[in-house]
């Protein structure tokens, strides 16, 4: 039988060497039909399960939602891709040791899915939001979870479905190699989330126009279901460790166990009902892949699992995508760099936070903050990023370049004072001619 203790075991299994500090992504894109400009359903010709298939012949494993049916992932070694709620492709990467491999294994990846474009007649967006499309212009995709999880949305927020289709995010896995060092590297997760949201944003259109928001996807996280976003303060409590996110966790509705390729609707239940054996109905012994499929579906700006990830970057093009992961590598994996940025960050606050987490996706890198504005605290952070790459030594395959290379784009960007949703709104005023057209020739991978 499963007990508290043994969800809270899960977490201590996660810890790894200090010597052997892996880094994951994890990134979306949309997929549009390149004539039409619009998502590419399911079961159309050339549509979203005949490009899996095509994946399948080149030797990617498909994963099945019902029966060996319904294709809705693929692996090859560590990596997965999966399909979002509107029909984006994510793909998760593996574990890999510097910045120079993620950066390949980024690139391999986009390289072959633009190879099936011809064929297919797609193209490839990355954006936070898709800056034409309206919700309903979305399809759903045919995986039992977002069944549940669509009509739960309805009954606890108002924009969660436009979070679901409308959307697309990068995220970076971050090793921890211990109790401690969780606690210190989430708290700076969460300090410096809303920097990364003005830093990466890259949203600022809506349904063709500019927006009141450099972030359009934060504000529909704002808005999708309070119960499991956010910036979940009692992560800088005295006592935080795994226990208490463990606490945390438990507390939060469920969405769905699977049995058999079926998923079983729990959302009136929290996993502590399901662990006490108060979900009356439900008469399943509870296992620990229901504790890790509940895990990926509580949605804070940085999650903990066996890894610690930042969630709140839109996601962005080729130019700042390997960016990135290297702006948090820099700060998190060297523990002099970690300590300079905990004494910029010492004294903030849980309103401090909040501020941040509410007025950036609006105002972006001019947002006010402590008589600065963010962009400086940005181009701070940036230099301490930098330094820590450097300090980490990891040098290209040619032994020409340290992972600094990967920070190019987010240096000219910094140096300019801008992010993408700002360079985005000075084209779309000056060269576009007030129109998001070119955004589909000049800003698809």
């Amino acid at each position: 039988m499963i007990t508290k203790n043994d969800l809270t075991e899960y977490f201590f299994q996660g810890i790894k060497s200090k010597h052997d500090m892996r880094i994951g992504v994890e990134h979306e894109k949309f997929i549009l039909n390149k004539n039409s400009l619009m998502p590419i359903t399911y079961d159309e010709k050339n549509g979203i399960k005949d490009i899996l298939q095509k994946f399948v012949s080149l030797g990617w494993t498909p994963s099945y939602d019902d029966n060996e049916e319904t294709i809705i992932a693929l692996k090859k070694g560590k990596e997965a891709i999966t399909l979002e709620p509107g029909g984006q492709i994510e793909l998760s990467g593996a574990p890999l040791d510097n910045l120079h491999e993620t950066c390949e294994e980024t690139t391999n990846h986009l390289m072959e899915v633009k190879s099936l474009s011809e064929e297919f007649n797609f193209i490839l967006l990355g954006m936070g939001v898709e800056p034409n499309l309206t919700v309903d212009d979305f399809p759903w995709m045919p995986k039992q979870r977002y069944s549940i999880m669509k009509k739960y949305m309805m009954q606890v927020g108002t924009l969660g479905h436009h979070m679901m289709k409308r959307t697309c995010t990068n995220q970076v896995n971050i090793d921890y190699c211990s109790e401690d060092d969780m606690i210190d590297k989430f708290r700076l997760m969460l300090n410096l989330e809303s920097i990364a949201t003005a830093i990466f944003s890259n949203s600022p259109f809506d349904q063709g126009s500019i927006s009141k928001y450099k972030s359009l996807r934060s504000h529909f996280w704002h808005h999708t279901d309070q119960d499991r976003t956010g910036l979940i303060p009692f992560v800088f409590n005295k006592g935080f460790n795994f226990e208490k996110y463990t606490d945390y966790a438990l507390n939060v509705p469920m969405y769905f166990v699977t049995r058999k390729n079926k998923y079983i609707d729990m959302t009136k239940y929290t996993f502590k009902d399901y662990l006490e054996g108060r979900s009356t109905d439900i008469k399943y012994e509870v296992t620990i892949k229901d504790w890790e499929d509940h895990l990926t579906t509580l949605f804070p700006q940085a999650r903990l699992k066996q890894y610690l990830e930042i969630r709140s970057m839109d996601a962005c093009n080729w130019d700042l995508i390997c960016s990135q992961p290297a702006f948090w590598i820099g700060i998190l994996y060297d523990t002099e760099i970690m300590d300079c940025v905990k004494n910029i960050c010492e004294g903030w606050t849980k309103e401090d936070r909040e501020y941040l987490n509410k007025n950036v996706p609006a105002q972006g890198l001019q947002t006010e903050f402590k008589s600065k504005k963010i962009i400086n605290l940005a181009q701070e952070f940036y230099e301490l990023s930098k330094k820590g790459l450097i300090k980490r030594k990891r040098l290209s395959k040619n032994g020409e370049f340290d992972e600094t290379i990967h920070m190019k784009g987010l240096e000219d960007n910094l140096q300019n004072g801008c992010s993408p949703a700002d360079c985005l709104i000075n084209k779309f005023n000056t060269t576009w001619g007030r129109s998001t057209k070119p955004i589909y020739k000049e800003l698809i991978f």
